[in-house]
């Protein structure tokens, strides 16, 4: 078995799997539930128009005006997610236009977006939570509420005005049992279930196994000449499927990472580069027994130098989604010595190519041939990260 004597190498993992959120739902803008109200005091309560199908509908009480002219100075479009307000100037019916800059909505005085001069309208457009807008809840509806006001201000030098203040209820009802949209409600980033998924825990190993990997080794001593095999495995739960890969291991003296002498194990995303030696024949397992289990061999070593006999090897696992083709940046490449070429567990032959120049993308930017800490020290995941530990010892 080579040179006498028992190898111990205390295994560490460190683990991240990628995600990203996003609001996860986008409704398309239609105009519905449009409802014209112009009247006196007997529109002053709330008025339920009669829709064949639940949709969203205004009611506004414009019992201040007091207008004669046939005109329906209010008009209220009721959107998915935002409300539209157009005001003919000419409010009260008397045909003097009020001054664009004295309407205003909401408790918050938003202005008009727009202004009509042929049609002699101002237009406002606010989100159903802006401009100071409340919401009602009943057992059938959700009731935005907001106001509009008209507050007259004089003529350029002239401290008298000619018409009266008047403020506008305006309510837009939205049914609480059905969609508001007729049309299909699609993702425009990720499925329901992987938005939620990417808040769920992930459970990563990593494992010294027997020869055949039938199950975990029991113990973890080896002789120089033989060769450590490494499980990395991730129980992915209620998660959409995925890929398991190892990112990179290094081997130190001691358990922390960023201390010397250091060995890089794998590297640059997912390159076995201990197999890259003349004499070893380190290499991941080809093909995998699931998406989510990644192999690995290493042949047994020291450190030249040092008679410490315990050695830890540090590795770092990620995960992308198991339909999406291995690539640079996830990827698991051994060296083929009968090819002098490097060949992936799967994926095509050029993601590896990287692993021999040395610039393959890595994750946060770093390669464990720079020796920087700063990719490993102080940062946090939206991942929960955890670390695994095993032992095996070299005796002189």
């Amino acid at each position: 078995m080579g040179s006498g004597g028992s190898l111990s190498v205390a295994l560490f993992c460190w683990m991240l799997a990628e995600a990203a959120s996003s609001s996860p739902w986008g409704f398309p803008q239609r105009d519905s539930g449009v409802l014209r109200i112009r009247g006196d005091s007997s529109w002053s309560r709330p008025h339920v128009p009669s829709f064949s199908q639940p949709s969203p509908w205004a009611w506004v009480d414009v019992s201040q005006l007091q207008a004669a002219a046939p005109l329906h100075p209010v008009t209220v479009q009721c959107q998915e997610a935002q409300v539209v307000v157009t005001v003919h100037r000419d409010l009260f019916g008397t045909g003097r236009l009020v001054k664009a800059s004295d309407l205003t909505l909401g408790s918050a005085a938003c202005l008009p977006v727009a202004q009509s001069t042929a049609e002699s309208t101002v237009t406002f457009m606010a989100g159903l939570h802006e401009c100071g807008s409340t919401l009602q809840m009943t057992r059938d509806s959700l009731i935005y509420k907001t106001n509009l006001s008209y507050k007259p201000t004089p003529s350029g030098s002239l401290v008298i005005v000619r018409t009266n203040a008047a403020v506008i209820p305006i309510e837009c009802h939205y049914p609480r049992k059905s969609n508001v949209s007729s049309n299909a409600v699609r993702p425009t980033w990720a499925p329901f279930r992987s938005t939620l998924s990417a808040e769920e825990k992930l459970m990563f190993s990593l494992r010294l196994m027997n020869d055949d990997w039938s199950a975990e080794r029991l113990s973890n001593s080896f002789q120089l000449g033989e060769s450590l095999h490494l499980q990395a495995d991730v129980i992915s739960g209620n998660h959409v499927p995925l890929r398991l890969f190892v990112d990179d291991c290094v081997a130190t003296l001691n358990p922390d990472r960023n201390s010397f002498p250091q060995y890089a194990l794998i590297d640059l995303s997912g390159c076995l580069m201990d197999g890259r030696s003349d004499d070893t024949t380190s290499a991941f397992i080809s093909p995998r027994p699931r998406p989510e289990t990644l192999q690995f061999m290493l042949d047994a070593f020291k450190f030249a130098g040092d008679n410490r006999n315990l050695i830890y090897i540090t590795c770092h696992l990620k995960v992308s989604p198991a339909d999406q083709s291995p690539n640079p940046l996830n990827k698991a490449c051994s060296f083929n010595k009968a090819s002098s070429l490097w060949a992936p567990v799967e994926g095509t032959g050029d993601i590896c190519s990287c692993c021999e120049t040395g610039t393959c993308p890595l994750y946060g930017g770093y390669s464990r041939r720079t020796n920087s800490p700063a990719r490993w020290s102080g940062r946090r995941l939206k991942r929960d990260i955890s670390s695994k530990q095993a032992t095996c010892k070299f005796i002189p």
